[in-house]
Order: structure tokens, then sequence, then C-alpha cells
């Protein structure tokens, strides 16, 4: 793992397709990943999905995702003030 990484570091990372923590960060396990914008075909969006989106293909923006020490996949992630100043970020390979 590199360490000692800003956040401005860890974004080129996460752009690149890489996982990411801060060493700071108490839940053991937990990293970000970055999902980029996408386009689901229309025949592959799920039942629970379509009823409440529109009828067609599916566009969905770039977000970054969490992976808790509960082994939950939390889509949505938003960095916190500490987390963007902190100088503690990793890749997590």
């Amino acid at each position: 793992m590199k360490y000692c990484l800003s956040f401005a570091q860890a974004m080129v990372a996460l752009k690149e397709g890489k996982r990411v923590a801060r060493s700071g960060w108490n839940g053991k396990g937990m990293w970000v990943c970055y999902m980029p914008a996408t386009r689901i075909p229309a025949e592959l969006v799920n039942e629970r999905t379509r009823k409440f989106v529109p009828e067609g293909d599916l566009y969905v923006g770039g977000y970054f995702v969490l992976w808790t020490s509960a082994d939950i996949w939390q889509p949505g992630w938003l960095a916190s003030q500490a987390d963007l100043l902190a100088d503690d970020w990793m890749i997590v390979e």
C-alpha cells in the first residue's frame, strides 16, 4: 500500500480505478472506489430500479462507493472536511 497521500492524490487514484482508504479510519477493511458514469440498456435495468425511472436506457452519473467495516456496499459516499484535509490516504491493493 502507498501511504501518505493527500485527498487530491487519492482522487487521481480513484479516477484510475483504484480503491483508497484512510489509515485514520476506525473501521477495518473500509475503502472507497469510484464508479464512473455509465449507460445501462433498458433490458438490463432490474425491476427494483425500473419502478422509479422512466422507460428506456438508464443513464447513471459517476459516484463514490464506500465498502464499510460491516461488508456493506454503500453508494453515495461523500468526503468529510476532515477527509478532504487529511494526508493519510492510501491506495488499497
